[in-house]
């Protein structure tokens, strides 16, 4: 059966005809072509899906559940150390002149001054509130610890980032590190505190001093390895300088390697806090490393065992708990994960 098509008013074809016949014949150039617009910008337009760096970091993070729960905890730690202490008054010798309010179990101090959640940890020396101190003490800590962090790595970032571009700065600084990489920390800090006195910031000073320095090394190893790929290349060869190709073209590619840095250097400085507090030389401020010394003689003493491992658990959970959100946050700042 032959199918015909009109073409027209007055032109009929078949299927045959079809491949043999021009249907474009007698058409106007205004019917066969059409004029597209050109527009710069809408030429330089990708098809792709849009990247967000941070939204895929947030992504990957947001994966795992366990970052949640680790993020979840370190939230309510946090908020405990900086909001419970402004809305509960802590006094820390209160009940110094009641005798039987020293040295309590969380059961005896319940029959002592009732339940409340000031008790649920027992009482100390001087009949203190066990709860109360700690996230006072917890306060202190983080806030060190977070001050410290904040200048060491950004002091040795900068110097870091520069320190592995500049061959004349390396040679200068390697005799540097050299020197004072071979004094201990510990020991660094320990002299600081004992010449100064053993305040807060005296604290900050002592840890912040050196502290840098290793980081900067870090940074310089790190940075070496990229320094002298092609695109830095051009750039020096463009008249760049050199605080701007560290700055623009090195560090924003490391940004994995800083927060896993940072993700080990905060919970540290927790625990040179509380070991200095420990054997003597802490903080004079109710930190956690000084209510982990002052409670030092009831580790042993039976009934008397809430005072000391009560601030050891809560500062061994802050530290795991910053070292785990900090490495996994790290992981996730790596671009390689965000297949």
């Amino acid at each position: 059966m032959n199918v015909q098509f009109t073409l027209g008013k007055h032109t009929s074809v078949t299927v045959e005809d079809l491949n043999e016949q021009d249907l474009t014949q007698g058409l106007s150039d205004e019917e066969l072509f059409s004029a597209v617009n050109h527009d710069d910008l809408e030429s330089e337009k990708i098809t792709a899906p849009r990247y967000s760096y941070w939204n895929s970091v947030f992504r990957v993070f947001f994966r795992k559940k366990i970052n949640i729960v680790m993020l979840g905890l370190l939230a309510t730690i946090v908020l405990m150390s900086y909001l419970y202490p402004i809305f509960v008054e802590y006094d820390r010798y209160g009940n110094l002149l009641n005798a039987s309010a020293k040295h309590l179990m969380p059961s005896d101090a319940f029959k002592q001054f009732g339940f409340s959640i000031h008790w649920i940890l027992g009482a100390g020396a001087a009949g203190q509130s066990t709860f109360d101190a700690i996230w006072y003490g917890a306060e202190i800590s983080i806030s060190l610890a977070l001050i410290v962090a904040l200048i060491n790595m950004s002091v040795g970032v900068i110097i870091g980032a520069i320190w592995g571009f500049s061959k004349k700065v390396d040679t200068v600084m390697m005799i540097v590190y050299n020197i004072i990489a071979n004094l201990p920390y510990i020991l660094v800090i320990s002299v600081m505190v004992m010449i100064f006195t053993a305040g807060f910031w005296t604290m900050v000073f002592a840890m912040t001093i050196t502290g840098w320095l290793s980081i900067a090394y870090f940074i310089r190893t790190q940075v070496i390895i990229i320094r002298d790929r092609e695109y830095n290349l051009a750039s020096r060869c463009l008249g760049t300088s050199t605080i701007r190709i560290a700055m623009k073209n090195i560090l924003p590619f490391m940004t994995s390697v800083i927060v896993t840095l940072a993700a080990t250097e905060i919970p540290s400085y927790i625990s040179y806090e509380v070991f200095l507090a420990y054997i003597g030389m802490g903080l004079k401020e109710m930190s956690l490393g000084r209510l982990i010394y002052e409670a030092e003689s009831a580790m042993l003493t039976p009934g008397w065992g809430f005072e000391f491992w009560s601030p050891v658990a809560v500062a061994s959970i802050i530290t795991i708990v910053l070292y785990v959100v900090g490495q996994n946050l790290g992981d996730a700042s790596d671009p390689r994960t965000h297949m």
